[in-house]
């Protein structure tokens, strides 16, 4: 159970904070719902209280495991799968597990191509959701700022694409 002003993750679209708790009637139920506002997208969601674990709700990541998710990024593979199909369908189950590491990997995958050969127009659109995800959790738990978060891994990528 959550309280507002915790600091939560939603899988599929990233970190934020519980502004309130609401009850609402939907198709003649009323239930609970967490407001949440992403900061990342100014965007509220709301989400009903009976299932946060079933959607994948959970604490954001401490400091030390965004510093630990950062070096992972870095780290993390540039091989970018060349089928398009097979490449989108593994990104999507990636974005889908709420796992930090897997959106990380996504991120960078699409950033690298991005950078070498661009990306189709669902490709940047993917690119922009997983970024929105790993970035505002970062974002949360490293206690910086979007823009912050961003240059470091655009910097991140461009330093590894002039080394390779």
């Amino acid at each position: 159970m959550y309280s507002v002003g915790d600091v939560i993750v939603y899988p599929m679209h990233g970190a934020g904070i519980i502004e309130s708790i609401e009850e609402r009637e939907v198709l003649g139920k009323v239930q609970k719902y967490y407001v949440m506002n992403i900061s990342y997208g100014n965007m509220k969601v709301m989400l009903p209280m009976n299932n946060v674990s079933g959607i994948g709700v959970r604490d954001v990541i401490s400091d030390a495991e965004a510093d630990e998710v950062i070096s992972q990024f870095v780290c993390s593979d540039m091989k970018v799968n060349s089928n398009w199909n097979k490449r989108v369908r593994e990104n999507m189950i990636k974005i889908k597990s709420g796992n930090i590491y897997e959106v990380g990997s996504v991120v960078k995958s699409l950033m690298v191509r991005d950078r070498q050969k661009g990306l189709s127009t669902s490709e940047r659109k993917m690119l922009s959701n997983a970024k929105q995800i790993f970035v505002s959790e970062l974002v949360m738990a490293k206690k910086a700022t979007n823009d912050e978060i961003e240059k470091e891994l655009s910097s991140i990528v461009d330093s590894q694409l002039r080394e390779a």
